[in-house]
């Protein structure tokens, strides 16, 4: 177990230069704009109206392909100022293969914007509830990364929980994560939509597995619509054990924002509300 990165308490970025700027400066240039030209979908699903938000379902690309759906996400979850105690973060492990839920042991994840302090309460509860610590599963992964700068900006100083989530039952996910997920913290799922149709077949694909996503219907997500599926699944599970709602804020993908119509990968931004 472990992987040794800067004496093991700081897990380095891997995405930094790739998935998004190197620069400090720029990266929070970078994730500023962003935000600022979020769609005002995204601040009348915060408003307390709209009810209080306890988590949002957003993309990991590259900021040029997925920023401006993530922003969407993160404005709806930021524009009333609340300040969650922690952040808990599930995505998938793209490149190592998972069962079950997996936690990095480090002490924080650092990007160009600083380092994210790990919440370790929360990850000593889950470890009681027997979830693995496993730095293997992280070691490559991006999809929790890309979120940190978002987090950094939106909730400066707020520590995070990296949770990557493999093959199994959502609703036992479900059940784990919630020991975590009090009233106070905020939930992220990670994860894009369709991979590599063109433009068109995307949209399409991408419009069902929304409706699914806001039906709360979990049998009717397969891997092919979310490369973060499972993920997706335990957040649906924990949403809908609560009777809470799930609403989509933005819908495009790569060929909206800046890729080739021909092979594109969708881009979903969802929040859950405690209300209607």
């Amino acid at each position: 177990m472990g992987w040794p990165d800067d004496g093991g308490s700081v897990r380095s970025s891997i995405a930094a230069g790739g998935f998004y700027a190197s620069s400090p400066t720029r990266l929070a240039a970078d994730v500023d704009d962003l935000l600022a030209s979020a769609p005002t979908t995204a601040a009348s699903a915060g408003r307390p109206s709209g009810g209080a938000v306890r988590g949002i379902v957003t993309p990991h690309a590259g900021y040029v392909y997925s920023g401006p759906i993530a922003a969407t996400a993160y404005a709806a979850a930021s524009v009333t100022g609340w300040r969650p105690a922690r952040i808990v973060i599930l995505g998938p492990s793209h490149f190592e293969p998972l069962c079950g839920l997996a936690m990095p042991s480090h002490l924080s994840w650092r990007t160009p914007l600083g380092d994210v302090a790990i919440d370790a309460d929360a990850r000593r509860i889950l470890v009681d509830a027997g979830v693995a610590l496993d730095d293997w599963a992280h070691r490559s992964e991006h999809s929790i990364e890309v979120q940190l700068p978002f987090v950094q900006r939106c909730f400066p100083g707020v520590p995070v929980l990296p949770v990557a989530v493999g093959w199994g039952d959502p609703v036992r996910g479900a059940d784990l994560v919630a020991q975590v997920l009090t009233a106070d913290t905020l939930l992220v799922v990670s994860t894009d939509l369709s991979h590599y149709h063109d433009a068109q077949t995307a949209r399409a694909l991408d419009t069902r597995t929304a409706a699914a996503v806001e039906a709360q219907d979990l049998a009717s997500l397969q891997p092919e619509d979310a490369c973060g599926v499972e993920a997706l699944r335990v957040g649906i599970a924990w949403a809908r054990r609560h009777g809470w709602q799930i609403r989509l804020l933005d819908l495009r993908n790569s060929a909206d924002t800046a890729g080739d119509p021909d092979r594109v990968v969708g881009y979903g931004a969802f929040v859950i509300t405690m209300g209607a």
